[in-house]
């Protein structure tokens, strides 16, 4: 058994602009420093044994926030946790999007990871972490766009379709399968 506390990464510069952001390598932007830092206050009185990052920036930076400030080791940075790759849109706002390919754009070929692939990604993650680390509480700082859809495999139906940027989900495997102890939980920013 395994315990995964998901995290999506602290607001960028790019989140403020509505820039899609996918696996272009974009940093923290002061809020979402800011938004990590009290994260890692609200996990200093909880027990986790290690943290595991995406390796783009604005995941690492979160991460390592985490890990500073709660002595929570990260383990690790690995390419499977990255955003779902956006093609095309990667780098547009929703404007951009909507002036280019017009307002069915979600329906185009622009060259989107497919959930298929990305789940593959996280198949072959999950194994070797389960493996490497059985029964142990793990962090896994990621994005979005990668969290949602493994939740959603996870446990077998949708879930929130917007994940809020340094919000924790946490998942407990168990002999009949994973459940979820928290969805989208971002009460330590309650004071932002």
């Amino acid at each position: 058994m395994i315990t995964l506390g998901f995290i999506r990464h602290g607001t960028t510069e790019w989140n403020l602009a509505g820039k899609m952001q996918g696996q272009m390598d974009t940093e923290l932007a002061e809020v979402g420093l800011l938004q990590a830092k009290l994260l890692a206050e609200r996990l200093k009185g909880e027990a986790w044994d290690g943290i595991v990052s995406s390796d783009l920036l604005r995941a690492k930076q979160t991460a390592l926030t985490i890990s500073e400030a709660t002595g929570t080791p990260l383990i690790g940075m690995d390419m499977r946790l990255r955003e779902r790759s956006f093609g095309q849109v990667e780098g547009t706002t929703l404007e951009e999007r909507i002036s280019r390919w017009g307002e069915g754009w979600r329906g185009l070929e622009l060259g989107m990871e497919k959930d298929e692939a990305l789940l593959e990604r996280w198949n072959s993650f999950l194994q070797e972490l389960e493996q490497a680390h059985p029964g142990k509480r793990i962090l896994l700082v990621s994005h979005g766009g990668y969290i949602a859809p493994v939740i959603e495999s996870m446990l077998g139906n949708p879930v929130e379709s917007h994940l809020n940027n340094t919000s924790l989900t946490i998942m407990n495997k168990e002999a009949s399968g994973w459940s979820c102890a928290l969805m989208n939980c971002t009460a330590h920013l309650a004071e932002m």
